[in-house]
């Protein structure tokens, strides 16, 4: 077959695909060539349910997540919306304007999506916690147990004690997670007491660090982090400003007095 027998076959099998009633267009679902892809994603006769299985294909090419978006049953149906959001390969200036549409929880279900772009999540996760604030209570809660980590970071920002308790029991919530929640200037003392006396946190060397350092940390959880803690590390976070002036005596005077229990180095014997 000459070149341009190939080329006239690609388009005769694109004209096809662009308008092949629905009858006929089960082979263009394993189609690979970019062209008739193109030209079936504008077919009129495609349903939702024919873009979401066509949206499944994960090689999809930009172009033919465009045709998808432009297409007028992707107006009108919010599930093809949402998989053009979860697809890795559908261009930004189409993904990103969508995600102000989609309900709390689809937003959610982005941000869980592995495939979905880093920064599509990232937008994702500020849409949600720009609208914590106009949302129940019982679904606050329930987004602190299933969001992300870092939209159970946002939640912790609190008074609410089962709204913290949620939160610092979702499973995708990390140690850096908290440790710039505990980095916050005026961060309530219900979470910082609440991240102190967490059964899983509060066992967390970092963190134990910067509860130690943190103004609202009761005293005698501080005092009793401290003989699990470096000598160097303990007086450096004493150059922190927030410390109160009482825990700094007490963490140098627990520094002073290891020191001073320290063995002294062994010297060669003659």
């Amino acid at each position: 077959m000459t070149r341009a027998d190939s080329s006239d076959g690609l388009a005769e099998r694109a004209e096809k695909a662009a308008v092949a009633p629905r009858h006929e267009i089960e082979s263009f679902f394993k189609e690979t060539a970019k062209e008739v892809l193109v030209a079936f994603a504008r077919n009129p006769n495609l349903q939702e349910r024919d873009l979401l299985r066509l949206l499944e294909r994960k090689d999809l090419p930009g172009e033919v997540l465009r045709e998808v978006a432009a297409h007028k049953e992707a107006a009108r149906n919010y599930s093809v919306r949402l998989a053009l959001v979860r697809h890795p390969r559908t261009p930004r200036l189409i993904s990103l304007p969508i995600l102000k549409f989609l309900y709390l929880f689809d937003l959610v279900r982005v941000c869980q999506t592995p495939a979905a772009p880093a920064d599509v999540k990232l937008v994702a996760e500020e849409t949600i916690l720009k609208k914590v604030e106009t949302i129940p209570r019982g679904e606050r809660i329930t987004l602190a147990r299933r969001g992300s980590g870092r939209v159970a970071a946002g939640l912790l920002v609190t008074q609410d004690r089962d709204l913290i308790a949620a939160a610092l029991g979702n499973p995708f919530l990390s140690e850096a997670h908290l440790l710039r929640v505990l980095a916050l200037e005026n961060l309530p003392a219900l979470v910082v007491e609440s991240i102190a006396h967490h059964e899983k946190w509060s066992h967390r060397y970092h963190l134990r660090l910067a509860l130690i350092r943190n103004p609202h940390t009761p005293l005698q959880l501080v005092l009793a982090f401290l003989p699990d803690m470096a000598v160097n590390d303990l007086r450096d976070i004493c150059l922190d400003r927030r410390m109160r002036e009482e825990v700094r005596r007490y963490v140098l005077a627990h520094c002073i007095e290891r020191l001073n229990k320290k063995p002294p180095p062994l010297t060669p014997t003659e």
